[in-house]
């Protein structure tokens, strides 16, 4: 490895961290937005979107300056394609953020509109693995990484239950169904930040493993459950 190829690496882990940071505030901030019903947070949140967009530009610019002049090897390689994926993902968590917290406009008109205590936990954890994931990444933690992937079951079923609970207000309290939608709309913004911060977990799997992680039976016990279970009836 050449200096210019480990000063253009490290300048560009920095860059990716410093995206990084700036996108877990903006998930912070929206989830602020939705649980206080503060739709003041949303210029804040737009005005960092407006950077996060200039920063994945040099961000692939820098990717694929490497690529084009170190053609890097191996590990190197596997480095420098993971950050491209991870440079979109964290892009669409904060346009996700940006969705989630324009919500927070309609539920100010309901301020006697309840947030689920569903979708506040929800919120929690995906924070929380937004967060674990980003560290994972800075670390080369894999088991950290395992853990993102396993959390994520956690929030598919937070995100049925707000959805049941917001369809019995739709149906028992017609009055408020447009805050009713919004917070279905922000469920299903903060489930989707969710898979984002599950695939960057992957991608942390396969950048120290060489292991693509992606539909892996052993980081979600509940499919191996079901596979087991599928396979013992077949055999019978």
């Amino acid at each position: 490895m050449t200096i210019h190829f480990e000063r253009d690496l490290e300048s560009l882990g920095h860059q990716v961290l410093a995206q990084s940071a700036l996108v877990e505030e903006m998930i912070r901030k929206a989830g602020r937005a939705i649980r206080s019903m503060r739709p003041e947070l949303i210029s804040e949140i737009i005005d960092a979107e407006l950077r996060v967009d200039e920063n994945e530009v040099q961000i692939e610019e820098q990717c694929l300056k490497i690529l084009a002049l170190h053609q890097p090897v191996a590990r190197d390689l596997r480095r420098t394609a993971i950050i491209l994926k991870i440079n979109n993902d964290l892009e669409r968590m904060a346009d996700l953020a940006v969705n989630m917290a324009e919500r927070a406009q309609t539920l100010a008109e309901f301020p006697e509109m309840e947030v689920p205590e569903a979708l506040e936990c929800m919120i929690q954890v995906t924070v929380e693995m937004v967060k674990q994931a980003l560290d994972a990444l800075v670390q080369l933690d894999v088991s950290a990484a395992r853990d993102v992937c396993r959390r994520d079951d956690q929030v598919d079923d937070l995100n049925r239950e707000v959805i049941g609970e917001l369809e019995d207000v739709m149906k028992q309290q017609p009055d408020r169904i447009r805050a009713a939608l919004s917070l279905f709309s922000a469920s299903r913004h903060v489930e989707r930040i969710a898979d984002h911060a599950t695939n960057i977990a992957e991608d942390v799997v396969y950048l120290v493993d060489g292991d693509i992680a992606r539909h892996k039976h052993d980081l979600n016990p509940r499919v191996s459950d079901a596979a087991g279970a599928d396979s013992a009836t077949d055999a019978t």
